[in-house]
């Protein structure tokens, strides 16, 4: 078999095997019904419990995923965290600073409980923002206080990052770099790549079914898939 023939054949079987063999990081916000007032468009990322049960079943099925919860959110508690130690799973949970404590969101015994029962826990950031164009005070206060203060409660040193809104640019991923992150989480869609520094996840949506999560991902494989979210990648990078 050629070189090309056998690169053609490898690509086929990717794309129309059961389930993604490559690295993914699945992402999760919201589940259940709210117990707090949404940002504008922020139902779009929330799932009712059934839809989440059965796409947690899907991706459970996968070898080479990772799950991600964002918002710190009182789901991620009360429905996520019992679904995800029935599966034998394991997630990062990004915790926004500002809100432990307020209605609807994780309470510090809640954060602890994560930790407890063997989940990461990392930081989302203060206030919720774009990450984009931040001020030397903003960028200070969504790096540096919003992680002392969830250390402050996980009483472990946090090193993980997800970008809020799935927004950044160079500025920040050089300031989240030289404070010493070791990994952050973006929204940009596309397969992972094992040990690198910049992690991307596919964000799971309302509508999403377990069907149609999988072909996306599947698809996200093709070349001209990967084509595009470099270059978006490249774009949020160096803007």
């Amino acid at each position: 078999m050629t070189t090309r023939h056998a690169k053609r054949r490898h690509m086929s079987e990717q794309v129309h095997a059961p389930y993604p063999q490559f690295p993914v990081n699945i992402l999760f916000h919201g589940v259940g019904t709210p117990e707090r007032r949404l940002e504008a468009g922020e139902d779009r990322y929330w799932v009712d419990r059934d839809r989440f049960q059965a796409v947690l079943d899907e991706v459970a099925r996968w070898p080479r995923v990772r799950l991600s919860f964002d918002d710190g959110n009182a789901s991620d508690v009360e429905i996520a965290l019992p679904a995800l130690l029935d599966r034998g799973l394991s997630a990062d949970f990004f915790v926004l600073a500002h809100r432990i404590g307020s209605p609807g969101s994780l309470r510090e015994d809640d954060v602890q409980a994560l930790i407890k029962n063997g989940m990461t826990v990392g930081t989302h950031g203060m206030g919720h923002r774009s990450w984009r164009r931040m001020d030397g005070a903003t960028a200070r206060e969504e790096f540096v206080v919003a992680r002392d203060r969830v250390a402050s409660v996980t009483g472990k040193p946090v090193t993980r990052a997800a970008c809020p809104l799935g927004q950044y640019d160079r500025a920040c991923l050089s300031a989240l770099r030289r404070l010493g992150y070791t990994t952050v989480y973006t929204s940009d869609r596309r397969p992972a790549r094992p040990g690198h520094w910049l992690q991307p996840r596919f964000s799971v949506r309302r509508g999403d079914t377990p069907e149609a999560l999988r072909t996306e991902v599947l698809h996200s494989r093709r070349l001209s898939a990967r084509l595009r979210a470099s270059a978006v990648g490249a774009v949020k990078r160096w803007r």
